[in-house]
């Protein structure tokens, strides 16, 4: 099976582009939301680019865990990872907050973080590409 790491590559940056469209919408839960998806698809680049299976989940942290077992993560990523994982339903559920819709819980400031984050990790996978 041919890899797809380049796809999954561009797709990210994708993400990433609408994430920046959304923080300056104001639309703060979905630039954080969109910044997760676009860590998620620049990691699934770096284990098709490896050759390697891509877990079963959505966790960055837990596949950033699994890529450290063959290449050198920073440890900087795993905090981001940690940092965007939060991001993966309460930006979309209401049920995920006590009361109120998901918008009313993000801030620019996060927003702004997350896509900070995602850059670092889709930079990551970018240099893992060949």
């Amino acid at each position: 099976m041919p890899s797809r790491a380049k796809d999954w590559l561009a797709q990210a940056e994708r993400d990433l582009q609408h994430a920046r469209h959304a923080l300056d919408d104001g639309d703060y839960e979905w630039a954080c939301f969109a910044a997760h998806q676009a860590s998620e698809k620049a990691l699934k680049a770096t284990f098709q680019s490896i050759g390697a299976q891509v877990l079963v989940g959505h966790s960055l942290r837990d596949m950033l865990v699994e890529l450290k077992r063959t290449l050198p993560v920073p440890p900087v990523l795993l905090e981001a990872a940690r940092v965007l994982d939060r991001h993966y339903i309460p930006t979309r559920y209401p049920d995920a907050h006590p009361a109120g819709a998901p918008f009313q819980f993000y801030t620019k400031k996060e927003a702004t973080q997350a896509i900070n984050h995602a850059s670092k990790v889709i930079g990551f996978s970018k240099s893992r590409l060949p």
